[in-house]
């Protein structure tokens, strides 16, 4: 999404209030809609986020917007949403929430590697590629995104 001061004075705002409720939010899109606006945040937390999450999350995001005067006085719609599988990983936190799923990476030498997080530490994860662990620096990818499993094998330690 794209950084306007308004976007950046208002995850000022929230990151600490969300904090607070053990939610991040990833990032924050206003964009106009007639003579609204619409504010979309996205939040997450390890673990996922539930409904009782997000309903909290309104209210917390709501009040703040009421009481800020980074939307002027002009009437907004409220979006609040969970990143979606299309996400890419973009922080250790990313990558520490998706621990043994399917990831593709592209990396920054060029080629592509798909495998399975099986561990992540502040400067890179570990992703087994057909069973060979392979470390990934975070310096050395482009773009990392987590694949949809619809026949996902078990592993051996779900048996």
């Amino acid at each position: 999404m794209t950084s306007t001061p308004a976007t950046e004075a208002l995850l000022e705002t929230l990151r600490p209030r969300l904090a607070a409720t053990g939610l991040d939010v990833e990032d924050v899109e206003i964009s106009s809609a007639g003579r609204r606006r619409v504010v979309r945040v996205l939040v997450d937390k390890d673990g996922g986020v539930t409904l009782d999450d997000l309903a909290a999350a309104t209210t917390l995001i709501g009040n703040s917007l009421d009481d800020a005067d980074t939307l002027d006085e002009r009437p907004y719609t409220l979006e609040i949403t969970s990143p979606g599988t299309d996400r890419p990983l973009t922080h250790v936190r990313h990558w520490r929430r998706n621990t043994d799923r399917l990831v593709a990476v592209t990396l920054r030498e060029g080629g592509s590697v798909t495998g399975r997080v099986v561990e992540v530490s502040d400067d890179a994860a570990v992703v087994a590629v057909d069973g060979t662990p392979t470390r990934i620096p975070y310096g050395e990818v482009v773009v990392a995104r987590v694949q949809l499993e619809f026949n996902r094998p078990r592993s051996t330690q779900e048996a």
